[in-house]
Formats: structure tokens, C-alpha cells, sequence
């Protein structure tokens, strides 16, 4: 993603009451979120009371987020950058460490209202499995979805 930040942005239209799929990655692909404790910090993030939006499904993957969110009101650009900017500084304090956490820019989809939101929400939360990471899902503590 390095370099491509303004690519990712180009037609990036944020609409209140739309569904996303939003990715974004850690800086250099760290394993940061490979620590449960920072892997705690990022989904408590996603569900802070006071970001515009609802969170669907989610699973927080060793260097990188899968969020499926409802965009309430303001902009995905701001909705992200507040929860990357929040969990990047609690982050960095609990691993006593100073640099960037996340690479600039995410990725984002939006979502047309026909498509299958469990089935989405269910592959969300499928990514540990097929990332080889646990055999199961109930076996992986970083994930959650409304439907499930």
C-alpha cells in the first residue's frame, strides 16, 4: 500500500447510513495485533461509543483489520483515522514503543444492498481459519459480528 495512499482515496464517497468493508494494515505488515492485548485495543476502537458508526463484523488479524461498519454520519476518512490515531497511541504505549503503527490510507468497499451481509460477515471472521492462524473460529479471540 506504501505510495498508494491518494490512489486509494480517488472516489471515495462517504454516505450516512451506507455499509463498509474498510481494511487497513499495520505499518510494514508488523505482527503488532499478534499480541492479544493490542489485538484488544484495536476491536475496543471499533467499538468506542463515540465513533459515528455501527460496527457489523470485524476480525483483527496479526497485521492487519477487517471491519464491516454503517457509516452514521461525517467521513470514512475521519471515522478511520480516529480509530487508527486512537489505537496507535494506546498501542504504542502498552509495548513501550514510538513510531508508526499503521500504514497511511485503507482500503474500502461499498456495500450494494443486495449483497449478503451474514455471508460477508461470516468471511470476515473466516479469515483466521483460512489464514491457517486456528483450526476453528471459536478458537481465535479477535472477532465479532452482530449475526453470530
Amino acid at each position: 500500500m506504501k505510495g498508494n495512499s491518494s490512489a486509494l482515496r480517488k472516489g471515495r464517497y462517504s454516505e450516512p447510513g451506507r455499509i463498509y468493508l474498510i481494511t487497513f494494515v499495520t505499518s510494514n505488515r508488523e505482527h503488532l495485533l499478534a499480541n492479544l492485548y493490542c489485538g484488544r485495543l484495536v476491536a475496543a476502537s471499533l467499538n468506542f461509543s463515540g465513533n459515528p458508526s455501527d460496527t457489523l463484523a470485524y476480525v483483527v488479524m496479526p497485521d492487519h483489520i477487517h471491519w464491516l461498519v454503517q457509516l452514521k454520519k461525517g467521513s470514512l476518512n475521519h471515522l478511520v483515522r480516529s480509530v487508527k490515531t486512537y489505537s496507535a497511541r494506546q498501542i504504542n504505549k502498552h509495548l513501550s514503543r514510538l513510531g508508526p503503527v499503521w500504514q497511511k490510507g485503507f482500503h474500502d468497499h461499498a456495500l450494494r444492498h443486495e449483497e449478503d451481509l451474514i455471508n460477508l460477515a461470516r468471511y470476515i471472521v473466516m479469515n483466521p481459519v483460512r489464514a491457517g492462524l486456528v483450526r476453528n473460529i471459536r478458537e481465535y479471540a479477535l472477532w465479532d459480528a452482530v449475526w453470530l
